[in-house]
């Protein structure tokens, strides 16, 4: 169980999410290659791949204790490099009007990366992004496809049990994930893109 457990944890961690929903919405938003792939590599590549490799660079340096960071007090400087990096693709992608999908979803990463420094660093509770982040995608997704994406609840799933099972975070902390996911991350893609066609 313990190896299934990790594979969960890795597989679909937050930056594998990030790096394929952003493609996923951009093809829906635009039919075309091209467009889906410069509107949606954008936000995966500052919202997942330039945060991602800062953090595997800092814990082969031992700035934290592994490209996870289950340590509270080490997500300081990842969230603000995911906060600066995405910030930038998001400024990018209004200058350039992007499709207003693509803006509402980057927003929503912004709200999301917000509110989990608040509750970190403010309330001192290491609430579960792996959790938040494929409780979100999912609920993108399914305003954005339909229901055919409930095919992907198991491997939501999966990852909120893999992380209380590998003992990475607590039932709480993962539940808490899961809300901050489907609150902000989720319904406030819907908000933020029904602002936007209002």
């Amino acid at each position: 169980m313990h190896r299934f457990a990790r594979w969960g944890t890795e597989l679909l961690a937050p930056w594998v999410w990030v790096l394929g929903l952003p493609l996923a919405v951009a093809w829906m938003a635009t039919g075309r290659l091209g467009p889906t792939l410069l509107w949606g590599l954008l936000v995966a590549v500052t919202g997942s791949l330039i945060p991602m490799a800062v953090i595997v660079r800092g814990a082969r340096k031992g700035k934290w204790d592994g490209h996870h960071v289950t340590n509270r007090a080490g997500r300081a400087v990842p969230l603000l490099v995911a906060g600066i990096s995405l910030g930038t693709g998001f400024v990018v992608l209004v200058a350039w009007h992007a499709p207003d999908e693509i803006i509402a979803l980057a927003a929503s990463m912004l709200a999301s990366l917000v509110v989990s420094v608040a509750i970190t660093f403010g309330f001192k509770f290491k609430i579960s992004l792996h959790a938040a982040v494929a409780v979100s995608a999912l609920v993108v997704l399914l305003f954005t496809y339909g229901p055919w994406a409930w095919v992907l609840l198991p491997l939501v799933a999966w990852v909120c049990w893999s992380r209380v099972e590998l003992g990475d975070h607590t039932l709480a902390e993962v539940l808490s994930g899961t809300v901050m996911g489907l609150v902000v991350g989720g319904f406030g893609f819907w908000a933020i893109l029904a602002a936007l066609r209002g």
